[in-house]
């Protein structure tokens, strides 16, 4: 399996996989068009830069706001009629996923990676993906942590760090992120 296949698949990459240079390859084109993508005026310039960080078509429905970051970009998907505010930030080695209708407040993380508690393989990655499902609205300045699916018509509130899962229809806030109520 390639790198990239295994990142995709979770767990430890180890820090001397012999691999590592086709993603720093990748990270050094996706950190030079993401100065023109956060140099962009308008949504379509934005929309067409992002499509060509993540290597898919961004359909015409969604709106991305810059300034937006990521490190790779590869192992995003975004649906249709998405809406990602100012300053998100995703970590997506480890692969995200962003169904439709999907809303994503201001300065949200979303963060696929960790690393081993073991001082001597902590360089290396432990991966685990994030999705967020259909009509999922995750609050301003939430952190969404590796491993977490947020359900459908589920609401993170603003500020949360998300550590376990958000079961569909409710609504999740606080640090660490507890269920609120039912929807």
């Amino acid at each position: 399996m390639s790198i990239f296949e295994r990142m995709r698949a979770g767990g430890i990459i180890p820090q001397s996989d012999p691999q590592w240079a086709e993603v720093w390859e990748i990270v050094n084109q996706t950190i030079a068009l993401s100065a023109r993508l956060n140099a962009s005026t308008n949504i379509a310039d934005i929309r067409a830069i992002l499509s060509e960080i993540i290597g898919q078509s961004i359909d015409a429905s969604t709106t991305v706001l810059a300034p937006f970051s990521t490190n790779f970009g590869k192992h995003t998907q975004i649906g249709k009629n998405v809406f990602v505010n100012h300053g998100c930030s995703f970590l997506d080695l480890g692969g995200i996923t962003i169904d439709d209708d999907v809303l994503i407040g201001p300065q949200v993380k979303l963060v696929t990676e960790n690393h081993p508690v073991d001082p001597k393989n902590r360089k290396s990655l432990d991966l685990k993906s994030i999705h967020i499902q259909r009509n999922a609205w995750i609050g301003a300045g939430a952190i969404i942590l590796p491993g977490v699916t947020v359900g459908e018509n589920a609401i993170v509130a603003a500020g949360a760090v998300v550590t376990t899962d958000v079961p569909s229809n409710t609504i999740a806030g606080g640090v660490p992120a507890k269920h609120i109520k039912s929807i």
